[in-house]
């Protein structure tokens, strides 16, 4: 069987982040309610900001360590976003400007809620697969943001997204898809898909969002379950104890996570108390930690735990992961792929994590004023110069490799002229 899935990888979690406690302390909201999401910090789309500059930002330093030749194999571009900010216009166009890819690369935006990244992992592999172009590559860019906006005179903690508010992130995550997956090797045909209409959450505008959070959680519940029997049902001598050495969630929050974990090894492991906990510290929790750093960013969270997981655990010899992805409205995937010693060293000298911590603190006043003052630009915007006084407070988060590297420049939205956006590279 041929072999195909991730050759390289790298998230940007963002330039600025926010104590998500101390947010919840100035909100005054539950406390009890807030540890249940196993959230550290969020990351908060600054001004500057958009789903081009994070896709960009986390791909750069992938295309930084190819040569020329290998960057021209890249002959398929996905971005997977619900951030969009063009209902006809897709991400993908600025995205293979400002990276200098080929113009014989076939470009298109995907969206279909947090589902998206996979969807277009998916689809990328089976393009390699098909060995229609042999030796090509793909990108699969999975970016997305969360932003909350206050006009004048609104009040805080009124708002119908007070609780959302601490666990809504933004970044991305950029996958080299290609026949030598070096971090991450698919399993080819296991997978196990599983969807249907329902409206749990969804966006009735681009700037906003709506959904009902109790059904979101139960329509996740039921997708983990039944697209693992699917993938049980197509994968012979699939056990959801035994199988996989780690697990990587779509994480809307950790809490969810150990919720749906905690069912499953219940319903299809028949586990109880003890093995339950110590089961999802071993398996699960090295995943969950990224995301308690940046947030829910949609379609790249799968992604993020996948990171989190590969870097955070042991791999003295190959390991198996299991994924599950979901996308509210709905549709969900169970899949697997292999990680080896090489794929997990390759993967921590990107660096993330010193990315992560050299990210600009936002202070809670820094925070509401960007609120308030919807210094954000809007979806639908003609013309603007944007905001760019936190570009050289946040020159730090450029270091989106390991310092030893050297760093990769950083993108940022400057202007917008006729509903096109302008961008520039800064060091």
């Amino acid at each position: 069987m041929s072999r195909v899935g991730i050759e390289a990888m790298n998230v940007f979690g963002g330039s600025a982040v926010l104590d998500v406690m101390q947010l919840a302390r100035h909100r005054e909201l539950d406390l009890t309610r807030l540890n249940n999401l196993l959230m550290k910090e969020k990351t908060v789309a600054l001004p500057f900001e958009d789903p081009v500059t994070f896709g960009a930002n986390a791909a750069r330093p992938l295309l930084d360590r190819m040569s020329e030749e290998e960057k021209g194999r890249i002959e398929l571009l996905i971005t997977c976003t619900e951030s969009g900010f063009d209902f006809s216009k897709s991400a993908s166009t600025y995205l293979h400007d400002q990276l200098g890819l080929s113009r014989n690369c076939r470009m298109f935006e995907l969206k279909q809620a947090c589902y998206a990244g996979t969807a277009g992992l998916q689809m990328a592999c089976n393009f390699i697969l098909s060995g229609t172009s042999p030796g090509a590559k793909a990108l699969v860019i999975a970016t997305d943001i969360s932003r909350y906006i206050l006009e004048d005179g609104d009040d805080v903690a009124a708002q119908d997204w007070a609780y959302a508010e601490p666990s809504g992130g933004a970044g991305a995550v950029a996958l080299l898809v290609s026949d030598t997956p070096h971090v991450f090797q698919l399993d080819v045909g296991a997978s196990g898909t599983y969807g249907y209409e329902v409206m749990d959450t969804c966006r009735p505008a681009p700037d906003s969002e709506a959904g009902d959070v109790d059904l979101s959680l139960m329509s996740y519940l039921d997708c983990c379950e039944q697209a693992y029997r699917a993938y049980e049902a197509k994968v012979e001598g699939a056990d959801y104890r035994d199988t996989f050495q780690y697990l990587a969630f779509h994480t809307p929050f950790g809490g969810m996570v150990k919720g749906a974990h905690r069912t499953m090894m219940r319903k299809v492991a028949g586990a109880r108390g003890a093995e339950i906990a110590e089961d999802f510290e071993r398996r699960v929790a090295p995943g969950i930690g990224y995301c308690g750093r940046v947030g829910n960013i949609m379609g790249a969270t799968v992604f993020l735990s996948l990171a989190g997981t590969i870097c955070n655990g042991a791999y003295p010899d190959p390991r198996r992961i299991g994924l599950f992805s979901y996308g509210s409205g709905c549709c969900s995937e169970f899949y697997s792929g292999v990680v080896t010693p090489d794929g997990a060293k390759r993967l921590r000298a990107m660096g993330i994590e010193d990315h992560f911590d050299a990210r600009y603190q936002l202070s809670l006043d820094e925070y509401d004023q960007l609120l308030r003052e919807s210094a954000f630009v809007r979806v639908g915007t003609r013309d603007t110069v944007v905001n760019q006084d936190f570009v050289a407070r946040t020159a730090r988060s450029a270091q989106s490799t390991s310092p030893a590297a050297g760093g990769s420049p950083r993108l940022v939205l400057r202007a917008i002229k006729e509903f096109h956006r302008e961008y520039a590279w800064i060091d």
